[in-house]
C-alpha cells in the first residue's frame, strides 16, 4: 500500500509531541534540579545513570510487548492514543518540584528520581509504537526516506521548541508555564498525528519467540550490533552537547537566557533547510555512507567550541553542528528499518517493536556515558551550585565536556559504522528477497 502526502506528514507531526518534550527534559532537567533547584551535582549524575540503565532496559521490553499487542486499534497505535495524555501530565509534574535542594535535598532526590523514572515508562512506551510504525506504514526505500525527512523536518522544529525556547519562557513566566505550554503541543501532535497512522494487517502480532529468544536473535544480528554500537557513540557526542548547552554559555560563555536561546536556535535553523541536503546525499551516497559523513561534519563542528568567546563565535560554530546534526537525523532511523527488514528476511517475522526497543536499551547507555562525563568533570572543574559564584575553572571544564565528548563519540560511531555489513551488493540482495517474499515467492527465508 503506498502512503499519501497527508499520511506521511501527519506521521511526522506526531514526532513533534515526543521530540519537544524528551528534549527539554534531556537539555534542561540536569539544570533545573542542580542549578535551580539545588541539588548536588553528583546525587543528580547518580540518579541520572541509575535512570539510564532503567531507561535502557524497559525499551526492549516494551519493544517485545508491543510486537505481540493485539487489538482493534492494531499493536502500536494503542500506545500513542492512550499514551499520550499520561506521558504529557507526568512531563509537566517534572517541573513541579516542590521541595528544595539547599534545604531538603533528600525529598528532592527521591522526587527527583519517582517522577522521572514514571516519565520515562511512559515516553517508551509511546515511542516504541511511533518509530516501530516507520519500517511499517512505508515498505520502500523511497517512502522511508521521504519520510524520515518530513519526520525530521518536524523534529528539528520540535528541537527548536523543546531546546531553544525553554530559557526565554522560563525565565518569563516560570517553568511550571513552560511546562504546561510544551505539554499541550505535545498532546496535540500526537492526537492528531495519530489520524494518520495505519497498520498493515499482514504483521499484526505474529511475534512467536519468547522475551529471551527475542532478544537472543536481535543480538546477533551483525548489521544491528554494528550500527548500535555506533548510535550509541552518536548519541554520546549529541547528548553531552544538549545537556552542557545552559552551563557552557553561562559559565564559558557569560550569555544570558535569551542569548542561550539564539545558540540553540542556529543549530536548529541551520538544520533545517540541511535535512534537503541529505535527502539528496542519500540515495546518492547509500545510508552507511551518508551516515558515516554526518557523524564525521557533526564531531568535527565541535571542536571551535573549546575556543570561541563570544555569542557570534558560538553561533557560528553552532551553524555547522547543525548540518552535521541534520545527516544524522534523517538516517539513523532509516538505517535501522533495514536492519528490520533484513531480521524479516531472516526469521520470516516482523519485529520492529523488539530492534527499536532493543536499539533504545543500548543508545540509552549513553545517557549514563555522559551522565557519569558530567559527574567527574563538573566538580573536577570546581562546580559546586551551593556558591554564590562558580570559580575561573569552571568555564575551562565546560569547554572540555562541551567538546572532547562529543569530538570522540563521533570518532568512534565511524569506526563502528565501517564494520556495518547491510550496504551495497548485500542490501540489494536483501531488498530483492524481501520483495519476493512480500510477493508471496517461496524459499525466501534464511541467512543472506
Amino acid at each position: 500500500m503506498t502512503t499519501t502526502n497527508a499520511q506521511r506528514w501527519l506521521y511526522g507531526l506526531a514526532n513533534l509531541g515526543l521530540v519537544v518534550t524528551v528534549q527539554a527534559f534531556s537539555a534542561y532537567a540536569l539544570f533545573f534540579y542542580t542549578d535551580v533547584r539545588g541539588l548536588p551535582p553528583t546525587w543528580a549524575a547518580t540518579v541520572m545513570t541509575i535512570y539510564a540503565f532503567y531507561n535502557a532496559f524497559n525499551n526492549p521490553v516494551l519493544g517485545y510487548i508491543s510486537d505481540r499487542t493485539r487489538t482493534r486499534w492494531g499493536r502500536r497505535i494503542p500506545y500513542i492514543l492512550f499514551g499520550a495524555i499520561p506521558l504529557v501530565v507526568v512531563f509537566i509534574l517534572v517541573w513541579l518540584a516542590p521541595f528544595d535542594g539547599r534545604t531538603q535535598p533528600v525529598a528532592l532526590l527521591i522526587y527527583f528520581a519517582a517522577i522521572i523514572f514514571v516519565w520515562e515508562l511512559l515516553y517508551t512506551a509511546v515511542s516504541t509504537g511511533y518509530y516501530s510504525l516507520l519500517p511499517e506504514m512505508f515498505p520502500s526505500y523511497a517512502e522511508r526516506t521521504d519520510a524520515a525527512a518530513r519526520m525530521n523536518l518536524v523534529q528539528t522544529i520540535g528541537l527548536i521548541v523543546g531546546i531553544a525556547l525553554p530559557p526565554i519562557l522560563y525565565d518569563a513566566f516560570g517553568w511550571p508555564a513552560m511546562a504546561i505550554c510544551f505539554g499541550v503541543i505535545a498532546a496535540a501532535a500526537l492526537l492528531i498525528g495519530a489520524r494518520g497512522m495505519f497498520e498493515p494487517k499482514d504483521v499484526s502480532g505474529n511475534e512467536t519467540l519468547n522475551l529471551w529468544a527475542a532478544t537472543k536473535a536481535t543480538l546477533v544480528n551483525r548489521s544491528f550490533v554494528t550500527l548500535v554500537l555506533a548510535q550509541t557513540m552518536r548519541f554520546v557526542a549529541t547528548s553531552t552537547l544538549t545537556a552542557g548547552m545552559a552551563f557552557y554559555t553561562k559559565y564559558s560563555l557569560g550569555l544570558d537566557q535569551v542569548q542561550t536561546s539564539i545558540v540553540f536556535l542556529v543549530v536548529f535553523v541551520a538544520a533545517m533547510p540541511a535535512l534537503f541536503l541529505w535527502r539528496w546525499i542519500a540515495p546518492r551516497a547509500g545510508a552507511r555512507s551518508t551516515l558515516m559523513l554526518a557523524y564525521a561534519v557533526f564531531g568535527v563542528s565541535v571542536l571551535p567550541l573549546g575556543l570561541v568567546r563570544s555569542l557570534v563565535g558560538a553561533a557560528i560554530t553552532c551553524a555547522f553542528v547543525g548540518v552535521g546534526l541534520a545527516g544524522m537525523l534523517i538516517m539513523g532511523d532509516v538505517i535501522l528499518s533495514d536492519v528490520v527488514d533484513e531480521d524479516e528476511v531472516k526469521t520470516g517475522q516482523r519485529r520492529a517493536g523488539m530492534y527499536f526497543g532493543m536499539s533504545g536499551l543500548i543508545i540509552t547507555l549513553s545517557s549514563a556515558i555522559s551522565a557519569v562525563i558530567f559527574g567527574w568533570v563538573a566538580p573536577a572543574y570546581g562546580y559546586d551550585p551551593s556558591l554564590a559564584a562558580q570559580p575561573a575553572s569552571v568555564a575551562t571544564g565546560f569547554r572540555v565536556y562541551m567538546t572532547i565528548p562529543s569530538l570522540a563519540g563521533c570518532f568512534l560511531a565511524v569506526v563502528a559504522l565501517y564494520f556495518y555489513p547491510l550496504y551495497g551488493e548485500r542490501l540489494r540482495q536483501m531488498k530483492a528477497r524481501l520483495q519476493a517474499k512480500t510477493d508471496g515467492s517461496p524459499a525466501t527465508t534464511g541467512e543472506i
